[in-house]
């Protein structure tokens, strides 16, 4: 059975607990994981949402200037290392999963969205088509420096 994406103004709905569309995203299956190699993960479902976000608090969690996040309906954490620590960054709200060891940043769960936010640059392969940002967030917050990302929410490859 393939799973269907929630995709922004595809008409999402919730049947037995899993979120479902009417935009035809197809389920896919990616894997990645930290720098040290202890903590792996799977990921299963379409890719949701790809954005960046520059923001005073991504900026600071990162060590970067942007962060680049998409949502995916499934993650299974493997390895040797586990699940990622987690950190609590806005109590009951938000939190963000690193590396114990190598301190690499991996995931965020937020409780308004149902998907689980992955690092894009912690997958093994970040050249689909389907990751490449269609929103950035806070903009007004980005270094002056670097061009900023094209707003294409609603462009029928993202």
């Amino acid at each position: 059975m393939s799973r269907r994406c929630r995709r922004p103004g595809a008409g999402g709905s919730r049947r037995g607990g899993r979120r479902t569309c009417r935009c035809g995203g197809e389920a896919g299956e990616r894997t990645g994981g930290c720098l040290c190699g202890r903590i792996r993960f799977t990921t299963r479902g379409p890719a949701v949402f790809p954005h960046t976000c520059v923001c005073r608090h991504c900026q600071r969690l990162g060590g970067t200037p942007v962060m680049w996040w998409v949502g995916f309906e499934t993650v299974t954490w493997t390895g040797e290392g586990g699940e990622p620590t987690w950190y609590e960054t806005f109590e009951d709200e938000a939190k963000r999963g690193f590396c114990p060891t190598c301190g690499s940043r991996l995931a965020a769960i937020d409780s308004d969205i149902p998907e689980i936010g992955i690092n894009v640059t912690a997958l093994d392969d970040t050249s689909g088509a389907d990751l490449v940002p269609i929103h950035a967030s806070f903009r007004d917050n980005a270094v002056h420096w670097l061009p900023p990302v094209p707003e294409t929410e609603h462009s029928t490859t993202g």
